[in-house]
Order: structure tokens, then sequence, then C-alpha cells
């Protein structure tokens, strides 16, 4: 996780496409409570993470939409009570993209500080 944390997120430049699946499986174990997920064919990545109440959620969710707009690359979330569900994929490329792989280690970072 550490590598990918380290890493910015880069524009998106014309031509590139989602990950293939040997390379989605290879970045896989850097985020390993990540889920790869496909909704309406296309891959994203999610995870559920657990808080004790609702303000503890809300403040995680604040974290993430910071950390969204520092690199430009924003997830879908979905706030609840005593959890936060974190979905990342690259809409211009219909999938996965090293975007996604470095934003879910960054929210790793984000819940577990340290």
């Amino acid at each position: 996780m550490a590598k990918l944390a380290a890493m910015r997120c880069s524009p998106y430049r014309s031509g590139e496409r989602a990950l293939s699946e040997d390379e989605s499986t290879e970045l896989c174990p850097q985020v390993p409570e990540w889920t790869v997920v496909e909704r309406e064919g296309i891959q994203r990545l999610e995870r559920a993470f657990a808080f004790p109440n609702f303000a503890g959620a809300l403040a995680f969710t604040n974290q993430v939409g910071a950390l969204a707009e520092a690199e430009n690359h924003h997830p879908a979330i979905l706030t609840e009570w005593g959890q936060v569900t974190v979905t990342w994929w690259t809409h211009k490329v219909g999938g996965l993209h090293l975007n996604d792989f470095i934003a879910a280690a960054k929210t790793d970072r984000i819940y577990a500080p340290g």
C-alpha cells in the first residue's frame, strides 16, 4: 500500500485504456481490503469502512472528499450510520485505471493513519 499511497493520480491522457485483468490482479494485493466489483459492465474497486456512529462516518466522508479534490479523481461515496462505502473507477476508460488503486491506497491511509 505504501508504494501506491505515495504516488499521485495522473491526468487522463487521450487513448488510455482500462487496466487488463492481469494488471488489476497484480495491483490488488497492494489494497487487500478492496474488492473488484462489476456494475453495468464496468469494473470498480469498492470497500466498506466501519465507524461507531454517523459523526465518524461523516468525518471520514469529508476526508475522502478532500482527497478526491486534491487528486482530481472522484469516487462514489455512500455514507450511512456506522459505515461508508467508497467506490473508485475511471469513467473515461470505462473501468479500472492505476489512479483507482492509488486513490484506494490513499483512502486506506486516511482510515488508518500512521
